[in-house]
C-alpha cells in the first residue's frame, strides 16, 4: 500500500484530482478537515480539551452546544498564540485516527492507495508520514477565479486566504510530485494515470 499526501492552496483543484482517483483506483481517501470537525464533536476528548481552554464562548447557543466555526474561528485568530495552542490539541489527534486507519488498511490487504488531503499537511509534518506529497498546482489567476465562480469569494477575500498560506515555491521544495491543475481536468488527470501507473485501474 501506497501512502500519498495531497496538498496545494486554496482553489488548486485537489477535491477535483481525488475525486477522480476515488472513481478510478482501489484507494481510501481522507480530508484532514473532516476528521478534524468529527473529533470536534460534543463528547470527544479533542472537544472537551478546547472548551477547557478557549471557554464556552466557542460554542453553539443550541442544545447540542457543538463549536461554533466561526465564533472559533474569530478566538483562534484574535492572538498569535490561540492557533498554536489549537494545533496541538487537533493535529496529534487527527494523526491517531489516520494512524489507525492506516494500520487497519494494511492489515485487510485491499487496499492499493491511501490518500491524506490537506491545505496544512507540511507544515503539519505529514512529509515524514507519507511515502510521496503531491502538490496541486494552479496558477493565481485560475485559482482565484474558480474561488470567485464555485464559492462566491470577492476577489479581495480570495488572494487574502491565497497570501495566507504557503507560497508556490514553498510547496514546491516540500513535495515530491507537481500536478499541474491549472488547465482542464483531463490533462491534470492524465498526469495522475501517468504517477499511478501500475495501481490497479479500475473503470
Amino acid at each position: 500500500m501506497k501512502i500519498i499526501g495531497i496538498t496545494g492552496g486554496i482553489g488548486g483543484g485537489k477535491t477535483s484530482i481525488l475525486n477522480f482517483i476515488s472513481s478510478h483506483y482501489i484507494a481510501e481517501i481522507y480530508y484532514a478537515d473532516e476528521i478534524a470537525r468529527e473529533l470536534e464533536l460534543p463528547g470527544t476528548i479533542v472537544y472537551d480539551r478546547l472548551v477547557s481552554i478557549f471557554g464556552e464562548g466557542i460554542l453553539e447557543d443550541t442544545p447540542d452546544q457543538m463549536i461554533d466555526k466561526k465564533k472559533f474561528g474569530q478566538v483562534l485568530y484574535s492572538e498569535k498564540t490561540n492557533l498554536e495552542k489549537a494545533n496541538m490539541i487537533i493535529h496529534p489527534a487527527v494523526e491517531n485516527y489516520l494512524n489507525e486507519k492506516m494500520r487497519a488498511a494494511v492489515k485487510q490487504h485491499e487496499t492499493e492507495l491511501f490518500f491524506i488531503e490537506a491545505a496544512l499537511l507540511i507544515e503539519a509534518g505529514y512529509g515524514d508520514i507519507v511515502d510521496e506529497m503531491w502538490y496541486i498546482y494552479a496558477d493565481d489567476e485560475t485559482r482565484i477565479k474558480r474561488l470567485m465562480e464555485d464559492r462566491g469569494y470577492t476577489r479581495k477575500k480570495a488572494i487574502s486566504i491565497m497570501e495566507s498560506q504557503l507560497s508556490d515555491k514553498d510547496f514546491r521544495e516540500n513535495s515530491d510530485v507537481i500536478i499541474d491543475n491549472s488547465g482542464d481536468l483531463k490533462t491534470a488527470c492524465d498526469q495522475v494515470k501517468a504517477r499511478l501507473e501500475g495501481f490497479t485501474w479500475v473503470e
